[in-house]
């Protein structure tokens, strides 16, 4: 009898809630699997949304995963100046089926140092940061290579991990998964990528995004060459 696949959500102060929680509502129906949202301590992890999302196992209790996923949100950076984290983050990849991201959490990846020569996504706003990690970044909204599967922004969260879901169970499995939670988007505006909202829309959010985290690009920088890149 085979052993359920192991499926490894890191969990971080500041993530992006959506990032985590639309690939796990999805991978929660592969069958056969264990979902575990995996943070340093069981205590109330906050989300950038307000509320706090409980992890179900810590760093020490998860030494190996078949799938590791790790979102991405403001607290990046974070995560990335944490040796004990990134220890975790690169020891679980280097062991894993799969190594996956959504969103900003491709630069986690990139740290860990499980990005070097390969294709990765990225939200848009930071996908020029990768090179700093040796990756090759990709504007598209799920970038795939060999077993590399990392989103863009947020609500391509959902679409890698139907993507995972088709390649591990079958795409008639993935496609039944997709129709049960209903997801046929037909956003009100045309502006979910920056091509096509605009330069006045992209600018408007650069703005709200510098005076959030003013720093984070500079700090992102210094963090790299800590880690022996850039």
């Amino acid at each position: 009898m085979t052993e359920p696949l192991r499926v490894a959500f890191l969990l971080f102060p500041n993530v992006t809630q959506l990032d985590l929680t639309g690939p796990v509502q999805v991978l929660s129906r592969l069958g056969d699997a264990r979902l575990d949202l995996v943070w340093k301590t069981l205590e109330p992890v906050p989300t950038d949304a307000g509320f706090s999302i409980l992890p179900t196992a810590t760093l020490a209790e998860i030494p190996r995963a078949d799938i590791l996923c790790v979102p991405g949100g403001f607290g990046v950076n974070g995560v990335i100046a944490d040796d004990a984290v990134m220890d975790w983050v690169g020891a679980i990849g280097r062991e894993a089926a799969w190594v996956t991201s959504v969103c900003t959490g491709s630069l986690i990846l990139g740290a860990a140092g499980l990005l070097d020569g390969y294709r990765a996504g990225c939200h848009w706003s930071q996908r020029h940061m990768l090179p700093l990690f040796g990756a090759e970044p990709v504007a598209e909204r799920v970038v795939i290579d060999r077993n590399r599967v990392t989103g863009g922004g947020v609500t391509a969260g959902i679409d890698f991990a139907l993507r995972l879901t088709a390649i591990l169970r079958g795409e008639d499995h993935a496609r039944s998964v997709q129709l049960s939670f209903e997801y046929d988007p037909q956003p009100p505006f045309d502006s979910g990528s920056p091509e096509r909202a605009g330069p006045d829309i992209v600018a408007a959010v650069q703005r709200r995004t510098r005076a959030l985290v003013p720093t984070r690009d500079d700090d992102l920088r210094a963090l790299a060459k800590r880690r022996g890149y850039g």
